[in-house]
């Protein structure tokens, strides 16, 4: 099969860079639904230009590109060694060529393989069919949406829902919840892949598959095409918007299957995707590897355009941040405030903060900010180019940045989602703010870094490592200020009333 493996690297190429025709009629209706001039507008406006970015560059979407994860479909007496071996080959070559992140890490040593390859990774699903092609489908599920996935065992008491039987009631509030509780980790708005009953390890590959499905099919099932629409609906009314930030649009998608299960487990299990749902896939001459057909998308076809302008709509109102920066800067910064930030930034995220907590920084935090982001590196010459700069789910660092920010002066936190409690604190008693990014826009970030200025704890891998860039006109919501206010528990318990009015709808 001369071929396969180039077959497969365009296949990986296209579902990291290029939203398939399904997902970007989704967005578009969403952005034509949210109110005009608000933070979910405004979000939704980056993450179209994104969109744009990542098509016209062939960049990822999102710095996040995931677990590689393939199902394939292979005709009787097909060698699926040969086929496993081109996978591999071609994921190790697009992470070489920057359209993958390295993500594959030893849960052992914390090292990163730097080619995305390693002990199961990539995952590969074969099963074999009475068809004549080879069938390949690829989705990039990125870590913040996999860490929003969620099973339920039913019967059940859930938050502002109450007791969640063994019966679609039951199922219809587990999904609802499991909207809800994504809030703005999950880069909303998403989609889910529901599956009712298995057990618990297959009812989550069987949930992930369904995620295969395109947006605007009809579930052949009435039982469950009627409660499809109803999550769309109700989902929708909750109010979690795009990023978390309150809206009308929450959900893009939803999607379910049921299996049989024993008498004693009725299990929900729910797997979250982001807006960048990244999934693709096509059909290969058996003998050559050859494409005989894409799924999802028509290459022949146009890509239109998502955004209607450039990027964020700027009021004049924004306030310009220079770090360092002072507690005074800060102090003077409230939530809804949008930021312009011009000049040095470093990027930090889960083994960094480990790293502070035990070690100095290895350069001065006085006055910086710090930027939770795992961005796409490529080596060229002696320097680097960002290749994806997008901000990463900052509740993760919740057990280490009030510490950070006490200890080393930083002033400005960056990232998405939003933080806790001890973080809010922190940003009160020590002068410090919140910024949160537009989670998934990869390349209007990476747009806005001018320069690579160094890099420190490369041993921690590309995304783990500290970079120190210098950046102009990147642009944030103050959604955590140094007041004790954070729009992130306004939202959380705003959509919990409206998450409650639908316990009994």
């Amino acid at each position: 099969m001369q071929f396969l493996e180039n077959s497969l690297l365009e296949l990986i190429t296209q579902t990291s860079t290029n939203l398939p025709p399904d997902v970007r009629a989704a967005m578009k209706l969403a952005m034509q639904r949210e109110t005009p001039g608000t933070q979910a507008s405004q979000a939704l406006s980056v993450i179209a230009t994104n969109i744009d970015m990542a098509e016209s560059e062939e960049g990822p979407i999102c710095q996040d590109t995931g677990m590689p994860t393939f199902l394939v479909h292979t005709p009787v007496g097909v060698n699926q060694i040969e086929i496993r071996k081109a996978i591999r080959s071609a994921i190790a070559e697009a992470t070489r060529r920057g359209k993958l992140r390295p993500n594959s890490v030893d849960s052992l040593t914390g090292k990163n393989s730097g080619d995305n390859l390693g002990p199961e990774t990539p995952v590969i699903h074969f099963e074999q069919w009475e068809e004549d092609d080879i069938e390949v489908k690829l989705i990039l599920k990125g870590g913040g949406c996999e860490n929003k996935n969620i099973q339920y065992s039913l019967p059940c008491e859930l938050d502002h829902l109450g007791k969640a039987g063994r019966d679609l009631e039951g199922v219809r509030k587990c999904i609802l919840h499991a909207v809800w509780q994504a809030q703005g980790q999950g880069c909303a708005p998403g989609a889910v892949g529901v599956c009712i009953g298995s057990d618990r390890a297959h009812g989550y590959l069987l949930a992930k598959n369904e995620l295969f499905r395109p947006l605007d099919d009809v579930n052949p099932n009435p039982v469950l095409a009627k409660l499809e629409a109803e999550i769309m609906e109700e989902a929708n009314r909750i109010g979690v918007g795009a990023m978390g930030f309150g809206g009308k649009v929450s959900l893009i998608g939803c999607k379910i299957t049921a299996a049989n299960r024993l008498p004693a487990s009725f299990f929900v299990s729910v797997a979250y995707d982001c807006w960048a749902f990244r999934r693709l896939g096509f059909r290969l001459d058996a003998e050559t590897g050859a494409i005989r057909k894409w799924l999802y998308r028509d290459p022949e076809r146009p890509v239109e355009r998502m955004a209607a302008g450039e990027g964020f709509p700027l009021t004049g109102r924004e306030v310009i941040l220079t770090p360092p920066l002072t507690e005074e800067m800060v102090r003077a910064l409230k939530v809804g405030d949008v930021v312009i930030i011009n000049g040095e930034l470093f990027t930090g995220r889960d083994a960094v903060h480990a790293h502070l907590m035990k070690n100095p920084p290895p350069m001065n935090l006085n006055g910086a900010a710090l930027y939770h982001c795992g961005p796409v590196m490529l080596k060229q010459g002696d320097g680097w180019v960002t290749k994806a700069a997008g901000p990463t789910t900052s509740s993760r660092e919740e057990p280490y940045q009030a510490d950070v920010i006490r200890n080393y002066g930083v002033r400005a936190v960056i990232g998405k989602g939003g933080m806790g409690k001890k973080t809010l604190a922190a940003l009160k008693d020590f002068g410090a703010v919140y910024l949160n990014a537009i989670g998934g826009a990869a390349q209007y970030y990476a747009r806005s870094v001018e320069k690579v200025l160094g890099v420190h704890l490369l041993e921690f891998g590309i995304p783990e490592a500290m970079w120190r860039l210098k950046v102009n006109n990147f642009i944030a919501i103050v959604t955590m200020d140094s007041h004790g206010n954070s729009l992130h528990a306004d939202v959380e318990q705003e959509t919990a009333k409206a998450l409650s009015a639908l316990q009994s709808v």
